[in-house]
């Protein structure tokens, strides 16, 4: 693909041919990113039919803290792994089967005897989520290299839209059938559709692209000059502040449905309804998160984005009591959680390596945001039982971002490909 166009630019049949294959990319992205949905509907669904879960098993809050974000663990753990695999082996292949495990083991969580069994079905439904993670995200990123944090953030969409629709809908089945299992039923099934939708429409040679060869000159001795090896200052400061936005970003997820029924006394419709403005703040601001990484830089957009996130989680937790405030500042912690810091900390670690180690950024990015979100649920319900709802908050949702922003302080990220381009281009017109 990449040799055929320069033999064609400037005329008229390769302009439509171009024209022909950003169409056929948009399709498969659109295809990819709904299958992302679903990935972020299984995460969401599960903290809404939590507290019925805890009920029917007679788990404690930390035992259902711990099984809220437990998921994370198996992401984490097959991070570094499947980045590895990303880079050697095919990412279709690997996203098709990530999806076929999280969505059997979604399945297989309502048929639970019990923690131990149930905690083990989360944790490798959590790897299947990092195959399909760390393909997807490095086969996008390196499609469309030169606006990466843009194509991201047009990806993370998707998971605002799962995000969104998982607590809505999963509410929604439990209230009519009055079963917990029925959501957790549905979203399997729907899992194992996108594995056949993926296997009849998309073509490898979307999947396997690699950004090597087709950068602009300006941009081909830049990129040489990044370190050969994940091994550097700014992939070890990123990797930690990774660690820092997964273990308080999880606090929220894991828990907040919990503190919404028990401490709020909302009810299951209105805690769902909360929890699911979570996913359209990413929803809404992953794309303009993007945009703005490609245009300003990833490191002050990441700085803002925690110090704002530290104001919506004290006010979450320590202030609001209404529906209404609820709604707007779990809208608003999706927003910055989830769309700005996560799309702009992921673009940025790709950023930081040479495009031969796009895979293994996306494995190491997903291991230190993740790995450590396994233990936000735990660690969050015991500083509850020790501190209150306002201790936690401020270790979890106050500390850990502020950490993250001091972090970032440090990075010296390489310029944008898009903003560099850019440059050059307007250099050389001039």
């Amino acid at each position: 693909m990449s040799q055929a166009v320069p033999e064609t630019v400037g005329t008229s049949s390769g302009r439509q041919r171009s024209q022909r294959l950003t169409v056929t990319a948009i399709v498969v992205l659109a295809l990819l990113a709904a299958s992302y949905a679903i990935n972020a509907a299984d995460r969401q669904v599960f903290p809404v039919l939590l507290s019925s879960i805890t009920q029917h098993y007679g788990f404690s809050l930390t035992e259902g803290g711990f099984l809220a974000t437990i998921f994370t663990l198996g992401i984490g753990l097959g991070g570094i792994p499947a980045g590895r695999l990303a880079d050697r082996l095919s990412r279709k292949s690997m996203m098709v089967f990530g999806i076929a495990i999280y969505s059997a083991f979604t399945i297989l969580t309502p048929l639970a005897f019990g923690f131990a069994d149930m905690a083990a079905y989360r944790t490798l439904s959590g790897v299947g989520e990092s195959l399909q993670n760390a393909a997807l995200f490095s086969a996008v990123g390196a499609y469309f290299y030169t606006r990466r944090s843009l194509a991201l953030g047009a990806l993370n969409v998707s998971y605002g839209i799962g995000g969104a629709l998982g607590p809505l809908i999963g509410a929604r089945l439990f209230t009519a059938s009055g079963s917990w299992s029925l959501p957790l039923y549905v979203f399997g099934v729907v899992g194992f559709l996108f594995v056949l939708g993926i296997l009849l429409v998309v073509d490898k040679g979307f999947t396997e692209a690699k950004d090597t060869g087709r950068a602009p000159p300006a941009t081909s001795a830049e990129r040489s000059q990044l370190p050969a090896t994940l091994r550097n200052r700014n992939s070890v400061i990123l990797c930690l502040t990774c660690a820092a936005a997964g273990l308080s970003l999880y606090s929220y997820l894991g828990l907040y449905p919990t503190f919404l029924q028990s401490e709020l006394g909302l009810s299951v419709n209105d805690a769902g309804l909360a929890a699911s403005m979570f996913g359209i703040g990413s929803l809404v601001a992953s794309i303009p998160a993007g945009y703005l990484g490609d245009r300003y830089g990833n490191r002050i957009i990441i700085q803002l984005s925690f110090l704002c996130a530290i104001i919506v989680g004290a006010l979450m937790f320590m202030a609001a009591n209404t529906v209404a405030e609820q709604t707007a500042l779990s809208f608003l912690e999706g927003a910055f959680g989830s769309g700005f810091v996560y799309v702009n900390l992921y673009a940025a670690l790709q950023r930081s390596v040479r495009p031969s180690l796009v895979g293994r950024a996306s494995g190491a990015f997903v291991t230190c945001f993740f790995l450590p979100s396994a233990f936000a649920g735990y660690l969050f319900a015991e500083l509850v039982k020790s501190t209150g709802w306002a201790g936690a908050t401020v270790v979890q949702l106050m500390l850990f971002p502020l950490i993250g922003a001091i972090l970032m302080a440090f990075a010296r990220l390489p310029e944008p490909a898009a903003r560099t381009h850019l440059a050059t281009r307007t250099a050389t017109t001039g």
